[in-house]
């Protein structure tokens, strides 16, 4: 009987590593070369709204394109998220909401592999965002896992991030 071997990389590893990479639970994935313009559309959008609604709320704020280090083999890039008690210039706090712009080529990826992740983490809320469908699946995480709360079209999600009300509204992130 034949053993499998699996290379499995470190946060030291991914530090090397040249272009573009996500390490999820030591395998390593290669990134887009960069998104579309409908992709980077929604992603503004819905930071733009986010941010906004954050400038007087300091603890949290909304980032995008960052690199979130929740262990010595995982290092993920959300297309959006929002953190609290941010310290130093590296993520490793759970963030307190994740986006992830799906496309074709990462809907395993966001829907599978980082659904889980994000569970596991303790991510509180996690949209996937659909461009061409022009649809958002929100889920919010209860008792250690993510219920769908629904999927949002041209609505408005109202939510709390620690002592802050936020809102997104929906309809303002597709265009036609």
């Amino acid at each position: 009987m034949s053993l499998a071997y699996e290379e499995h990389y470190t946060i030291r590893d991914y530090a090397l590593w040249e272009g573009d990479w996500e390490l999820i639970r030591g395998a390593p994935y290669a990134m887009e070369p960069s998104p579309s313009i409908s992709h980077q559309r929604i992603e503004q959008a819905l930071s733009f709204q986010v941010y906004k609604q954050l400038q007087n709320y300091i603890e949290c704020e909304a980032l995008a394109e960052i690199d979130w280090q929740c262990a010595d083999d995982t290092v993920v890039r959300p297309d959006m998220l929002i953190a609290c008690n941010i310290q130093g210039e590296k993520l490793t706090k759970t963030p307190e909401l994740i986006v992830e712009v799906v496309s074709p080529s990462s809907a395993k990826r966001d829907e599978g592999l980082k659904f889980e992740l994000y569970q596991q983490e303790g991510v509180k809320t996690y949209i996937l965002a659909y461009p061409e469908e022009k649809v958002a699946k929100v889920y919010r995480l209860h008792e250690g896992r993510y219920i769908k709360e629904a999927d949002f079209t041209d609505e408005q999600f109202d939510f709390m991030i620690k002592e802050c009300a936020l809102n997104i509204d929906f309809s303002q992130i597709w265009r036609d």
